[in-house]
């Protein structure tokens, strides 16, 4: 018997085939509409429905490359399962260059939100009522913020058997134990009884090609752990798992040089860089406070005393 037809928004997306769909959001002071841009591709077969996002915060470009690549390679008459793709969450962030919303809410602290809320609140109860409530698995796609580049790396419930297990299938260099925060896209699906893995990689407003590619990697192993494409190559290199870590931080104000990489092993009191005056004079050194990997890195080359520099974790 031929799978039922998918409903999301006004439609319905008949089985074996793919439909983009605009979910109305607001409407400009020019009376042009702005819309929650979403592709659905409803397989052929039955399977698992999962979800896929990125640009909650408007300006973590690179999750909007992973989708459009994972798009490309997949067709919804192999396709088991159903998958949705929300390339751009915070349209109206994107469309102005800014990581919040105009009302300068983080979209990713309003979930779930509410119908007659304020503006990030609307969005949050769009997403979740027209693309999480129908999905079991989600893969909510991020990147670095404030002038900081991260290592491509999980955030998850590594404690949930089925979510560590898809973590562990995404297979970034890390997967961290990270708690939930309230308001967080993560926190409200996860209350509705959805496996979420927040995948973290590189920096805003870039689409740094290593990035993009251990994104678009990792999603296709997901799909391929839940039995919605054919296998696919595992990763070559090992995932470490990590439940704590913290930020060095400056201890003058200077100019940031640094000496390290995102991925490389430092111990516990290993120059990280240096701060320097503006004739090139050292200020004061950068050490490491612990033992673990590089994970996250301030790329703002001025940077002020108690600012963070490298993201260590153990």
């Amino acid at each position: 018997m031929p799978r039922e037809s998918f409903p999301i928004g006004p439609v319905r997306v008949r089985a074996g085939s793919a439909r983009n769909v605009e979910l109305p959001i607001t409407k400009l002071v020019t009376g042009a509409d702005i819309s929650l841009p979403v592709r659905i591709l409803h397989g052929k077969e039955d399977g698992p429905v999962v979800w896929v996002d990125a640009a909650i915060h408007g300006d973590e470009v690179s999750g909007i490359e992973v989708i459009h690549e994972v798009l490309d390679g997949l067709s919804a008459s192999t396709l088991r399962g159903t998958l949705i793709a929300v390339p751009i969450v915070n349209v109206i962030g994107f469309l102005n260059g800014d990581r919040y919303l105009p009302d300068r809410r983080d979209l990713n602290r309003s979930f779930p939100g509410s119908a007659r809320g304020s503006l990030a609140s609307r969005v949050a109860h769009l997403m979740m009522t027209e693309v999480v409530g129908k999905c079991e698995v989600g893969i909510d796609l991020h990147s670095g913020s404030d002038g900081r580049s991260n290592l491509p790396q999980i955030r998850a419930d590594l404690d949930d058997p089925r979510t560590r297990g898809l973590a562990e299938a995404f297979g970034a260099p890390v997967m961290y134990h990270a708690k939930l925060r309230d308001g967080s896209l993560r926190w409200a699906a996860r209350e509705q009884g959805a496996t979420v893995l927040l995948y973290e990689a590189g920096e805003a407003w870039r689409m740094d090609p290593w990035a993009v590619d251990s994104g678009v990697a990792g999603v296709q192993r997901v799909l391929a752990a839940l039995d919605m494409i054919d296998p696919v190559d595992r990763p070559t290199h090992g995932v470490r798992e990590t439940r704590s870590s913290g930020w060095v931080r400056a201890r003058r104000t200077g100019l940031l040089r640094l000496d390290v990489e995102l991925g490389q092993e430092v111990d516990e009191g290993d120059r990280l860089g240096g701060l320097y005056d503006s004739f090139g004079r050292t200020q004061r050194l950068v050490r490491a406070d612990r033992s673990g990997v590089v994970i996250g890195l301030a790329k703002v080359p001025l940077v002020n005393s108690g600012d963070a520099l490298v993201h260590i974790a153990q």
